[in-house]
């Protein structure tokens, strides 16, 4: 860590940092676990277009998952922009690795917290799904929503960059055609919007904790399609969430369908690797 930005902490923090670590920050920023003579803290370092906008889109959304008092999320302490980087420091939870009973919890929690609701489908500002822009633009129509804010800029942006061609993008008339089969009869409800095996973790206490939010308003299915892009939580996650949730109705055509989302995502981050996936995907229902 730069002696100048040891400094500047420290004046945040109001006390003298006797330690510092080095740990995982996730694909697009650094992170370090501090040490002050009272406290432990994460700290998330970015810098570059859009950091501090994605810092503070990550508070808001820890925040608001923290104020459901139903499942944990660190604590956010501050949100600083040291000029070069910018800062995001937050309570420090120590992990471990899963058991199927915290699994289950896990999976009870996030039926639960899906409860929490709101009137329209979005959120009042936008946030980032990775390091891409992600529009909340609020809609009274789900379906609306997920074409708009959702599918069409993520193939526009793929398009823009030679992932797909423009002639490969379905018309978004036909796209919410195809999709009112699917999607029907849904309550705005409080997603995590990101939710894969990174993002949430197990305490040494044993408590599920949510971590790198993308949240808005949608379909609870859709977190159980991220769930699932990467080989799945685990029978245990599913069950303890239908027990709590009751089942999905079109679960699987409506995996597949949230899932693309996150595939076009990754095929505008990382690149060709995730075509093929995303065709099969449009071909099947679009």
């Amino acid at each position: 860590m730069q002696a100048e930005i040891k400094e500047k902490l420290q004046v945040v923090l109001g006390a003298p940092i006797i330690r510092t670590r080095s740990v995982s920050g996730g694909d697009i920023a650094e992170a370090y676990l501090l040490e002050t003579s009272t406290e432990r803290l994460f700290c998330k370092f970015m810098q570059g277009t859009n950091a501090l906008e994605m810092l503070l889109a990550e508070m808001t959304g820890l925040q608001q998952i923290r104020n459901t008092g139903i499942i944990k999320a660190p604590e956010v302490y501050f949100c600083e922009d040291f000029g070069v980087k910018v800062c995001l420091g937050m309570e420090f939870i120590e992990s471990k690795s899963p058991s199927p009973g915290e699994m289950e919890t896990l999976g009870e929690q996030l039926a639960i917290m899906h409860k929490t609701t709101s009137e329209k489908f979005g959120y009042h500002s936008d946030n980032f799904i990775g390091s891409l822009p992600q529009s909340n633009s609020e809609h009274s129509s789900w379906i609306s929503f997920y074409v708009q804010e959702r599918l069409v800029p993520q193939m526009q942006m793929a398009a823009s960059r030679n992932l797909i061609s423009k002639g490969e993008i379905p018309e978004a008339g036909r796209m919410i055609e195809t999709l009112s089969s699917y999607f029907k009869d849904l309550i705005p409800a409080l997603l995590h919007g990101d939710l894969w095996s990174g993002n949430y973790l197990i305490s040494t206490a044993g408590e599920p904790y949510l971590i790198d939010p993308a949240v808005y308003y949608g379909d609870p299915a859709v977190d159980l399609a991220m769930t699932r892009l990467f080989g799945g939580f685990g029978s245990g996650f599913y069950h303890a969430y239908n027990e709590n949730s009751g089942d999905i109705e079109n679960e699987e055509d409506k995996t597949r369908l949230y899932q693309l989302y996150y595939l076009l995502v990754h095929l505008n981050l990382f690149g060709r690797s995730y075509y093929s996936s995303v065709k099969n995907i449009m071909e099947q229902y679009f």
